[in-house]
């Protein structure tokens, strides 16, 4: 009986040790098989250049009702514009896994194709003399969280040649802007812009939801000697594939009204809805996008009147709108 029990108790304490290195080599296995965070911030040397191709389409409709005024049914803005970005760049100061990084954009062909017919419903502004943006920079700073600072030679271009630059900026920094060490397939995080475009809504901001959907080969394109981009045979790389949507929140219905309405004596009220869908392939490599694409839709109802509600105006605004970004491969990415 007594060499029975030992023999039981052996085997218990065998199965115990047994079943803890199976629990621990399975503990390895997922560990093993869990993918690996990857760092997307970009990764860029002083002297750098690159090109990117930015189209952006956008068409909108305004629909005005007034008591003391004859107002068109049917006003429109459409907007096309077709650029091509050179960037430089100038300074690269790490810190840790990221970087401070200064660089220089300069459009080399910019084509738009605007038509504009939408009522004023923004303050007057002082006449600024826009100059042509061939031969013009815009210089900007990455900050390590992702944020643009320093931006100087923005405001001296187009209001459509603005808007193509802004979506670059935005698909550029998207990865950037990241609050994480680093992601990994089907990770999800938040983000909350306010919305930089003029508006006579205060208060309008973009609430976010990325996710790291999976890794896509990708490349970048050529462009043809017509100035249209085609298929590059340059060799594919790894992309991460991210999802975003993005749904424009307004702070308070109660707080309309922008400063610079309040300035001349104007009060506004009313509300403001969207919704973007975004695409973007990242370069694991470089943390640089390759490719990204955007769809929006926008509405905005909005009251605007004097400080003593006189003159009352009534806007319906229905916008849409599509990009794209396109990395080109007419310059070598030179990573380290």
């Amino acid at each position: 009986m007594k060499g029975t029990r030992n023999l039981m108790l052996r085997t218990k304490d065998y199965v115990t040790v047994y079943g803890s290195v199976v629990l621990l080599a399975a503990c390895v296995c997922a560990a093993k098989d869990r993918p690996a965070r990857v760092n997307l911030f970009p990764r860029l040397q002083a002297g750098q250049t690159l090109a990117y191709q930015i189209s952006y389409h956008s068409d909108k409709h305004v629909k005005t009702e007034s008591r003391v005024i004859v107002a068109a049914p049917d006003d429109s803005a459409k907007v096309d514009v077709n650029a091509l970005l050179r960037l430089e760049v100038l300074s690269v100061l790490p810190q840790g896994d990221r970087a401070v990084i200064r660089l220089r954009t300069r459009f080399e062909v910019l084509r738009s194709d605007s038509h504009f017919k939408v009522p004023n419903i923004e303050p007057p502004e002082p006449q600024l003399q826009k100059q042509d943006p061939n031969g013009r920079f815009i210089e900007f700073t990455i900050l390590p969280d992702g944020r643009l600072d320093q931006v100087t030679g923005l405001d001296a271009l187009f209001p459509e040649q603005q808007q193509a630059w802004q979506e670059w900026a935005s698909r550029f920094l998207l990865a950037a802007g990241f609050r994480i060490p680093g992601v990994r397939i089907t990770q999800k995080w938040n983000s909350e812009e306010a919305e930089k475009s003029p508006s006579p809504i205060a208060g309008l901001r973009w609430m976010r939801e990325s996710t790291y959907v999976r890794d896509e080969p990708c490349r970048a394109v050529q462009l043809t000697v017509q100035g249209s981009v085609a298929t590059s045979d340059s060799e594919p790389e790894t992309c991460a594939v991210i999802l975003t949507t993005a749904v424009l929140k307004q702070i308070s219905n109660k707080i309309a009204t922008p400063e610079d309405f309040k300035l001349h004596e104007l009060r506004t009220a009313g509300t403001a809805h969207g919704t973007n869908h975004i695409i973007t392939y990242i370069s694991l490599k470089a943390g640089i996008p390759i490719r990204a694409t955007e769809e929006a839709t926008q509405q905005m109802n909005v009251t605007v009147a004097k400080a003593d509600g006189s003159n009352r105006v009534q806007y319906d605004v229905n916008a849409k709108s599509r990009s794209e970004v396109l990395l080109v491969s007419e310059t070598p990415l030179n990573n380290p």
